[in-house]
C-alpha cells in the first residue's frame, strides 16, 4: 500500500484543455470499439476463401472479442505503468497506437492480419483506465462524479458515432464516383478506419499541447522496486487481491455483473428487432436500428453531462449506484415485450431507461471506486486498471453468452424463447443491485439538503 495516498493531492492544472483531451481519448476508444460493427461481417466475407465459408461466423465472433480481450489483458499493465512513469506518456502512446492499428485494420487483406490489427488496437486502447486515474488525480470528492460523468459522456458519444461512421463510410466507391479506382475501392472499409486514425492524430496533437502530467514524481511508484517484484505478475496478483476482499472488490464485482448483463443486450438487440412481427419482432431495418442506437447514445450523453452532478448531490453516489442498476435492468427486461403497432413508443421508453441507468452507473461506480481505493491505500492506476480489465472481460463473455443463448432459445416457446436472453440481463442486474447494497456509506455520500443547494 502507498502511504503517501493519505496526503493531500498537489495542485495540478486540471484545465479545460486537459479535461477535453481526456474526453477525446475516451471518444476515440469507443469509436474504435464500435466502428467495425456495421461492416465486420462483410469484411470477413470478403476475406474468407470460398472453401471456408462455414467459418465466417466464427471469425466474426473472434474479431469482435479480440479487441475486448486485448483490453482485458493489458488494462492492468497500462494502469500500473502510469503509476510508475506518469499518466501523460501512457495516454500519448495509446493515441499513437490507435493511429497505426486503425489504419492497419482497414488495409488488412487477410483474416489473420485483420485479427492482429484488431487485437493490437485493443492493446493500445487499454488506457481508458489511465484517463480515469488522471481524473482521480486532479479531482476532489465533490468534483469526481461530475468529471467522471464527462468521461462517461465521451464513452456514450464514441459508441454512438463509432457505428455511424463505420456504416456511413463503408464501401465509398460504390456510392461516390470520387472514390472509384482509388485505394478505397480495393479496400472498401479503409475510409472509416482512416477517419478514426485521423481523429486519433488530432487528439494526439491536442494532448501534446494541452495535457499536463497529473502525477508528480513524488507520488509515483519506483520502477526498480516494481520490476524486482515481478512486473506483470505482480500487477495480476494485485488485481486478484482487489477482487477478493474489501469494498474495492465489491465495486469491481458490481461493475462486472452490470457490464456482463448490459453487453448481452448488444448481441441480441438487433437479432430481436429485425425479426418479423409474426415471430414477435419489429421488422426494423439497419437504418431503424441506427436511429435507436443514436437515441440511446444521446440520452446517455445528456444523463452523464447534465444529470449526474445534481443527482449525486441529492442522493449521494452510494445510493445512486443501486438505483441506476435497477433502472437499467427494468429497461433491458422490457425490450422484447413490444407490440408492433406501438413499437417506436416502446423502444423510446426502454431506450431511455437503459441509457439513463447506464449513464448514471458508469460515472458513479468509477468515482466511488476512486474514493474507496484511496481510503484503502491502493495505487489508483492499478485499481482503475483492474476495473477496466474486469470490464473488458465482461465485454468478451457478454456478447458470446447472448449469442449462445439466442441460438438455443429464440425459436422455442415462452418462457425459454427470444425473451430469455433479456431475462438473463435482468437477473444479472438484480444480482449487481443486491451486491451493491454491501457498499459502505461514505461521509461525502450524505445527500445535500435543499437549503444547502440553494445556498451554493
Amino acid at each position: 500500500m502507498d502511504t503517501t495516498s493519505d496526503q493531500p493531492l498537489p495542485v495540478v492544472d486540471a484545465s479545460k484543455g486537459a479535461l477535453f483531451v481526456l474526453f477525446l481519448v475516451t471518444v476515440i476508444d469507443m469509436i474504435g470499439f464500435g466502428i467495425v460493427i456495421p461492416f465486420l461481417t462483410y469484411l470477413v466475407e470478403d476475406l474468407t476463401p470460398a472453401s471456408q465459408e462455414a467459418s465466417i461466423g466464427i471469425w466474426v465472433g473472434v474479431l469482435m472479442t479480440s479487441y475486448s480481450a486485448a483490453q482485458f489483458l493489458f488494462s492492468p499493465f497500462w494502469g500500473s505503468l502510469s503509476d510508475k512513469i506518469g499518466r501523460r506518456p501512457v495516454l500519448l502512446v495509446g493515441l499513437v497506437g490507435n493511429t497505426v492499428f486503425f489504419t492497419m485494420f482497414g488495409l488488412a487483406n487477410t483474416l489473420w492480419l485483420a485479427l492482429a490489427a484488431r487485437f493490437l488496437a485493443g492493446v493500445f486502447n487499454g488506457n481508458l483506465a489511465v484517463a480515469r486515474a488522471y481524473i482521480g488525480d486532479v479531482s476532489n470528492p465533490q468534483q469526481l462524479a461530475t468529471r467522471m460523468g464527462l468521461i462517461g459522456a465521451a464513452f456514450g458519444l464514441g459508441f454512438t458515432f463509432g457505428p455511424f461512421i463505420g456504416g456511413e463510410l463503408s464501401d465509398p466507391a460504390s456510392r461516390w464516383a470520387f472514390f472509384e479506382g482509388t485505394i478505397f475501392d480495393s479496400h472498401p472499409y479503409l475510409l472509416p478506419c482512416a477517419v478514426a486514425s485521423l481523429l486519433s492524430v488530432l487528439s494526439l496533437l491536442v494532448a501534446l499541447r494541452s495535457l499536463p502530467e497529473s502525477l508528480p514524481p513524488e507520488r509515483r511508484t519506483s520502477v526498480d522496486k516494481k520490476s524486482k517484484e515481478g512486473g506483470m505478475l505482480k500487477t495480476m496478483q494485485n488485481t486478484g487481491k482487489m477482487l477478493r476482499s474489501g469494498s474495492t472488490s465489491v465495486v469491481i464485482w458490481v461493475t462486472m455483473l452490470f457490464i456482463f448483463g448490459f453487453t448481452i443486450m448488444h448481441a441480441v438487440f438487433i437479432l430481436y428487432t429485425q425479426m418479423i412481427p409474426e415471430d414477435g419482432g419489429l421488422s426494423f431495418s439497419e437504418a431503424d436500428n441506427g436511429r435507436v442506437f443514436a437515441l440511446i447514445g444521446i440520452s446517455g450523453i445528456l444523463t452523464q453531462g447534465l444529470l449526474i452532478g445534481p443527482l449525486t448531490r441529492k442522493f449521494g453516489t452510494r445510493r445512486l449506484i443501486p438505483m441506476a442498476i435497477v433502472i437499467t435492468g427494468i429497461g433491458l427486461v422490457l425490450i422484447p415485450y413490444s407490440q408492433y403497432e406501438s413499437r417506436w413508443l416502446h423502444v423510446l421508453i426502454v431506450g431511455v431507461l437503459v441509457s439513463v441507468g447506464n449513464g448514471l452507473f458508469t460515472p458513479s461506480s468509477s468515482s466511488f471506486l476512486t474514493r474507496i481505493a484511496k481510503s484503502e491505500g491502493y495505487e489508483l492506476g492499478v485499481v482503475m486498471g483492474a476495473q477496466e480489465s474486469v470490464s473488458a472481460f465482461s465485454r468478451i463473455i457478454g456478447p458470446l453468452t447472448g449469442g449462445f443463448v439466442w441460438v438455443l432459445t429464440y425459436s422455442r416457446d415462452w418462457p425459454f424463447d427470444y425473451h430469455t436472453a433479456f431475462h438473463i440481463c435482468g437477473i444479472l442486474m438484480a444480482f449487481a443491485a443486491l451486491l451493491s447494497l454491501k457498499l459502505p456509506l461514505l461521509p461525502e455520500d450524505e445527500p445535500v439538503s435543499e437549503s444547502a443547494l440553494e445556498s451554493e
